[in-house]
């Protein structure tokens, strides 16, 4: 209520406030969320502040139970979105609650994507779900703590007509980074975001680190467009430059990864004395690299280039 109540001051009630009650989580010792009698709260935010709640399903039974106490939207996590046989169920629990649930108010449902980087799984949840007749919203929350802009891409290409929304909290888990993160919604012609909000992030049972504060919502509420307004002739170069930055970032932290393991092999050399240059090492890597090249269609002269100067400064750290 304190969120809720903080958020509407500073923004309106223009917005889906959403509330995770049952939390998938990877260990069964953490907070699993509230359960069943956190609808009764949700419940009350929406009395109170005449928002729209949503709140994440994972189950049959957790949808019955859900619009059964009026929730407006459903999510489908990434690891729920992950398991086609359990985003069956749910699709054919909300189709037959259509006809059987009195105070049936859902308004659309929501899913993410699946926690590995499967834009195919993804799209085929998401036709698992639009045979429910219900409006149908994606989340792009990326892949562990990565960005994954190849998938979404794909995505946003096969289903222009589907919403697409940002999650920079999960996208990054880090709070500092959504501001940055959410520039990525006027570039990429997105749709909106789905950002975690907390009064007091610091004594949050779950995901503390991605959460931001109510105030600092407000500067991000009605500076980013959306994509009616945005698309342009640049939108598609902007998403190919993401995909390459991401690459980047993923090719220097992999060389980054390996110079600490050529610190780790100088160690032991030392410890052992062995010489830092091992020629037929050398010559044994250059050889499986040249024919990585001739398969890949690269350029072997680049490959050779490129794997001489990682290996001069692999060498130059071992000493």
């Amino acid at each position: 209520m304190d969120t809720a109540r903080a958020i509407v001051s500073a923004c309106g009630n223009s917005f889906i406030f959403r509330a995770g009650i049952w939390k998938p989580r990877s260990r069964p010792d953490t907070f699993q969320g509230a359960g069943e009698q956190g609808l009764r709260w949700l419940q009350e935010v929406k009395a109170t502040f005449g928002v729209p709640v949503a709140t994440e399903v994972a189950t049959p039974e957790h949808v019955k139970l859900a619009l059964d106490a009026g929730i407006d939207y459903l999510w489908i996590g990434a690891r729920t979105s992950a398991n086609p046989i359990a985003v069956e169920a749910i699709a054919e629990t909300i189709h037959n609650a259509q006809c059987t649930i009195h105070n049936y108010s859902l308004q659309g449902v929501l899913i993410k994507n699946p926690v590995n980087a499967d834009a195919q799984l993804w799209l085929g949840n998401i036709e698992r779900l639009e045979k429910t007749g219900v409006p149908v919203m994606a989340v792009h929350r990326g892949c562990n703590h990565q960005p994954c802009w190849a998938m979404a891409h794909t995505l946003r290409t096969a289903r222009p007509d589907i919403p697409l929304l940002l999650d920079p909290s999960h996208m990054s888990g880090d709070a500092k980074q959504v501001p940055e993160l959410l520039k990525k919604i006027p570039e990429l012609g997105l749709d909106g975001a789905m950002v975690e909000v907390h009064t007091h992030p610091e004594s949050a049972l779950s995901d503390s680190k991605q959460q931001i504060r109510p105030n600092e919502l407000l500067g991000f509420i009605g500076i980013y467009p959306n994509s009616s307004e945005s698309i342009g002739e640049g939108v598609e170069l902007n998403w190919l430059r993401a995909e390459i930055d991401e690459l980047d970032d993923s090719l220097w932290a992999t060389i980054a990864a390996r110079m600490e393991v050529s610190k780790r092999i100088g160690a032991w050399k030392k410890a052992h004395g062995v010489a830092p240059l091992q020629p037929e090492r050398y010559q044994q890597i250059l050889a499986a690299r040249q024919q990585w090249a001739q398969k890949s269609g690269i350029n072997a002269a680049l490959v050779e280039r490129i794997f001489d100067a990682i290996h001069s400064e692999s060498v130059k750290v071992q000493l």
